[in-house]
C-alpha cells in the first residue's frame, strides 16, 4: 500500500505536478482520482483539506481519507476574511464572538487531543493569537487564564454556536471603533517617525557640508621670476 498526503482546495483541486510526481509511476487514472477527492471534499468549498489516498499499487484500488480543516481555515470562514493580520499587536483582522469560537472547536474537536470542549476552546483561541483575531473585543492572548477562571463558562457548558444578530450588531460596531484607533496609532507612528527621519536629515546636512575639504588656492611664481628650488643638505 501506498500512502499519500495531500493538501487540497475542498471539492476545486485540479492536476499539478505535485500529483503527477507521486501518482503518474503507479499507473493511476489521475483523472478519476481528481473526481473522487472533489466529491469527498465537497462540503469543504473554500477550505483547504488534508486528505490521504491509500493506494494499493497491485490492484490499482485505492481509499480517501478526509480530515476536518486545519483550525486557521475553518476560522477564517467562520468569520468571512481571507487572511489574518501581520502584525497581530498593532492589527486585528476580525472580532470574533466566543460562539463563533465553540462553533469551530467542536467541528473540531474528533481531530485534536483534547479532553474536554473547553481545552479544544482554548486552543482554537491559540490560533486566534497567531490570526489577529479579538473574542469579544478582547484580544485572544489574554483569553486563556481569563476562561480558566470561568470566563464564558456558561456558553461553553451549553455549546452554544449561535450569534444573535443583535450581539454580531454590537460586536461589528465594536470593531469598526478598534480600527478607527488603530488606523490613528499608525498614522501618529507613521508621521513620527517621518518627522525623526526629517530632523536627522536636517542635522546631518551642515556637518556633511563642514566636513568637505576647501580646495587651496594654486600659487602660481610672480612674472619673471624663477620658481625658488631648495636643495638639500
Amino acid at each position: 500500500m501506498s500512502l499519500i498526503k495531500l493538501l487540497v482546495e475542498g471539492g476545486a483541486m485540479q492536476p499539478g505536478p505535485t500529483l503527477s510526481q507521486q501518482i503518474g509511476p503507479l499507473g493511476l487514472n489521475m483523472g478519476q482520482i481528481i473526481s473522487k477527492i472533489n466529491e469527498a471534499t465537497a462540503n469543504f468549498k473554500g477550505l483547504k483539506v488534508p486528505v490521504e489516498l491509500n493506494i494499493d499499487a497491485g490492484t490499482k484500488k485505492f481509499d480517501i481519507k478526509v480530515f476536518s480543516p486545519p483550525v486557521s481555515e475553518l476560522l477564517k470562514k467562520e468569520l468571512g476574511i481571507e487572511k489574518g493580520s501581520g502584525e497581530q499587536k498593532k492589527k486585528y483582522s476580525a472580532n470574533a464572538s466566543i460562539e463563533q469560537v465553540i462553533s469551530v472547536a467542536k467541528t473540531k474537536l474528533p481531530n485534536m487531543l483534547c479532553r474536554n470542549l473547553t481545552t479544544a476552546v482554548k486552543s482554537v483561541i491559540g490560533t486566534c493569537v497567531s490570526l489577529g483575531v479579538l473574542v469579544e473585543g478582547i484580544p485572544a492572548s489574554e483569553l486563556g487564564s481569563m476562561i480558566d477562571g470561568g470566563k464564558f463558562k456558561k456558553e461553553i457548558d451549553a455549546e452554544k454556536t449561535q450569534t444573535s444578530s443583535e450581539k454580531r450588531k454590537k460586536l461589528d460596531e465594536q470593531f469598526k471603533e478598534i480600527v478607527a484607533e488603530q488606523e490613528k496609532i499608525i498614522k501618529a507612528e507613521e508621521a513620527a517617525k517621518e518627522a525623526t527621519k526629517e530632523t536627522s536629515e536636517a542635522v546631518a546636512a551642515p556637518v556633511a557640508e563642514e566636513s568637505k575639504e576647501t580646495p587651496k588656492p594654486e600659487t602660481k611664481p610672480e612674472k619673471g621670476k624663477k620658481p625658488e628650488i631648495k636643495q638639500k643638505k
